[in-house]
């Protein structure tokens, strides 16, 4: 029997509480994953970042910004035309001298709707097109990372849909009607020189405040409402989220009232936010038309007193006022992106704190290599080939851990500490400790959620960190501590680990193996039987068991059983561990656990506390310790 490293019941909530801050926070680190294009630093303004995610469809953009400014010139010029027309014939020509005005007229109404469609549908089949790009980037960055755990899960529904929307409405709204604006108006300014120049040099000041100045107070004092727009719609989302799905537990505890008036509370912010916001854009649409007045008069008295000078003749003075009441129609809708530029900035951050995320496991240089086959001739002895006290192995065959070291962060304790240990062919081996002692972290870096900081995990002598991540997990795969069960049938959810076309036959085999077989005959419709939101038609033991049962449709080399038992009250939990280590028996199980019911049953016996293998033996080598944890928890 190998000797004790420690004794005593170790502190470890505080390390656990320690690393659980640490997931909880999302680094602003680009990612090096294998097939990320992001095209900016973290470092960068996150509209200039979004604005850069359009960058594989620039030419449509550019297309977009022609056709936008091609339609609002139709129709500045066709009320510019129409000026002209109406001024001309008050004089009475002839017929044909306003035939090419008529026909002017009718081409550039034609115009003006024909490119405006063009530009819609241009710049929208970019702007959706991108925002497609970003939301399958987003799924595979949580994919790859998993930091799902990171977000309130209602904050990251609000991440997902609005903030990821926010890209969209830059590209549609901030990027391609200033541009437009800009060649419009720097045209519609120079034609007005060129009937007057002072009137030209004051419609250009006028369009330059309205197109300018005016966005730029309203971007202004739109920054702080859009940042806490942002914030306020992820707060009620999460609100909501936390009462729907924790309704049964509020009844419970007579809280749900709190929980109501926490959702209240939220949306009320979210109101009164939403109100300064709509304030603002009065400020910016109410600031245009004054700027747009002012100038229109201006220019009319301009135009006035040239024609009374004789500089300027009245069919020009018809023409310079109205080109320049049409030329404000480039810029109105100016002021309104401006403000909401503060909640598309606070969308971004909220964006790119996801897709900023590092991976937890690193992509590896080879990733088409298959992992090695196990050897023929291994056998199942608990010699360690290494020497290593507390660990057992049997050469290259088998899962070994050796001197595996993890932490969160780097000023954070070590999650695991030079761990070692052996799960031979064929052999059950589990792993207990206190809450926080480091089982989960272990899981995890087995599993491929996490890379280890130092050591290495291997599989028939191959270290699992370089392959495919989906490689190891198709042979390393198991039960996590809370699995999750799909709102679909049981079929679907055994299909879930095999093929989507797996037979009956093979489920019913799972489901026997797993002991659920009779409860799922005696369903309604059997297989085809719907579980409900998160299983909830079913108990917590047959959740675990339907777990299980998806694992070994996998059919995995080695079966990882992270707290199998987790939640469930005395007696279904030793029936399930009953069922669970019958339905390892063959494979390479690791069952990872703190309930030491069914141990006798396994292998071999890890005790893990505050990241150490403290303890190693058999179920009667470490019940005869009666110093060591193992036996004063029995005893517990």
């Amino acid at each position: 029997m190998n000797s004790t490293k420690a004794s005593g019941v170790p502190a470890g909530e505080a390390a656990a509480a320690a690393r659980d801050g640490a997931a909880d926070t999302a680094a602003g680190v680009p990612s090096s994953a294998a097939g990320d294009t992001r095209p900016a630093a973290p470092g960068r303004d996150p509209l200039w970042r979004m604005i850069a995610l359009a960058r594989p469809r620039s030419t449509r953009f550019v297309l977009g910004v022609v056709l936008g400014a091609l339609a609002t010139g139709s129709g500045v010029a066709l009320l510019s035309v129409a000026a002209w027309l109406i001024a001309k014939a008050a004089e009475h020509p002839p017929i044909t001298a306003l035939s090419v005005a008529v026909v002017a007229t009718r081409a550039l109404g034609i115009s003006r709707g024909v490119t405006r469609y063009l530009e819609r549908l241009v710049t929208h089949d970019a702007a959706f097109r991108t925002l497609a790009d970003v939301r399958v980037r987003v799924y595979e960055r949580l994919a790859r990372t998993e930091p799902v755990r990171r977000f309130r899960s209602g904050d990251l529904v609000s991440r997902l849909v609005s903030d990821t929307d926010a890209t969209q409405d830059l590209l549609v709204r901030g990027l391609t009607p200033p541009l437009a604006a800009l060649l419009t108006g720097g045209a519609t300014v120079l034609f007005g020189t060129v009937l007057l120049v002072p009137g030209g040099l004051l419609l250009g000041t006028g369009l330059v405040l309205a197109g300018v100045a005016v966005p730029l107070v309203a971007a202004a004092l739109g920054r702080r409402p859009g940042r806490r727009q942002a914030d306020a719609r992820g707060e009620l989302s999460t609100a909501l989220v936390d009462t729907l799905y924790g309704a049964p537990d509020l009844v419970a505890y007579g809280a749900m009232e709190r929980a109501v008036q926490r959702v209240n509370d939220a949306d009320a912010e979210l109101t009164r936010v939403a109100r300064r916001d709509a304030a603002v854009l009065g400020f910016g649409a109410g600031a245009a038309s004054l700027i747009t007045g002012l100038t229109v008069w201006g220019t009319l008295l301009l135009g006035v007193t040239a024609v009374q000078g004789g500089t300027l003749s009245a069919i020009s003075l018809a023409v310079l006022v109205l080109t320049a009441l049409a030329a404000f129609e480039t810029v109105a809708p100016l002021p309104a992106v401006a403000a909401r530029l503060g909640a598309i900035r606070a969308g971004g951050e909220r964006l790119f704190g996801i897709l900023d995320t590092p991976p937890s496991v690193a992509a590896p240089a080879r990733a088409d290599r298959p992992l090695p086959e196990p050897a023929e001739s291994a056998g199942t002895t608990g010699a360690d080939p290494d020497g290593d006290d507390g660990a057992a192995g049997d050469g290259d065959s088998g899962l070994r851990v050796r001197s595996l070291r993890v932490r969160y962060a780097p000023d954070e304790p070590w999650a695991l500490n030079g761990v070692d240990l052996a799960v031979p062919p064929g052999r059950t081996v589990a792993v207990v400790g206190p809450s926080g002692a480091g089982k989960s972290t272990l899981a995890a870096v087995l599993l491929r959620f996490r890379d280890p900081d130092s050591g290495t995990v291997e599989l028939h002598g191959a270290d699992i960190t370089e392959y495919a991540a989906d490689e190891v997990r198709a042979a390393v795969t198991g039960v996590p501590q809370d699995p999750h069960i799909f709102a679909s049938t049981v079929r679907e959810n055994l299909r879930l680990a095999a093929a989507p076309d797996a037979d009956d036959e093979r489920l019913w085999e799972a489901l026997e193996r797993a002991r659920l077989a009779d409860e799922v005959r005696a369903m309604p419709e059997g297989l085809g039987t719907e579980v409900g939101s998160h299983g909830m038609r079913l108990s917590g033991g047959m959740r675990q068991r339907l777990a299980l049962a998806r694992a070994l449709l996998a059919a995995p080399r080695v079966l990882v059983l992270d707290e199998p038992t987790a939640h469930l009250d005395p007696d279904a939990r030793d029936a399930v561990v009953a069922d669970v280590l019958a339905a390892a028996e063959g494979y390479s199980t690791l069952l990872i656990t703190h309930d030491l019911a069914g141990l006798d049953r396994v292998d071999d016996v890890y005790v893990v506390a505050e990241g150490e293998v403290v303890q190693h033996g058999t179920h009667e080598e470490l019940s005869a310790d009666e110093q060591g944890w193992y036996a004063r928890a029995l005893r517990a």
